[in-house]
């Protein structure tokens, strides 16, 4: 029994670890300076653009709005680039945000 209690407790650290290693990324990044997981503040939630976004294959799209920056598809509060972050950082960040939907 305490062997199958030590399993559960292993699955369920690999299958939360992700959630919890892509929220340090955006902590890491400075991206919570602007956005929270589920309200609006500087710019969307990200439960918001994962509700937006769903079923659509936008993961490129993105990525690439995030590096470069944007504005007009939240309201007037333009999105910096964020040139400094490392591709495969914004891709683990994209993918986090699409999945909280």
């Amino acid at each position: 029994m305490k062997r199958f209690a030590g399993l559960l407790v292993a699955a369920a650290a690999v299958i939360a670890f992700p959630a919890q290693a892509d929220e340090a990324l955006a902590k890491k990044h400075n991206c919570l300076a602007c956005h929270q997981l589920d309200k609006k503040s500087v710019g969307p939630a990200y439960k918001d653009i994962a509700k937006k976004y769903k079923g659509q294959d936008v993961a490129a799209k993105l990525a690439e709005k995030v590096k470069k920056g944007g504005q007009g598809a939240w309201g007037p509060v333009p999105m910096p680039p964020n040139a400094a972050v490392p591709d495969a950082d914004i891709k683990k960040l994209v993918d986090w945000i699409l999945k909280l939907g």
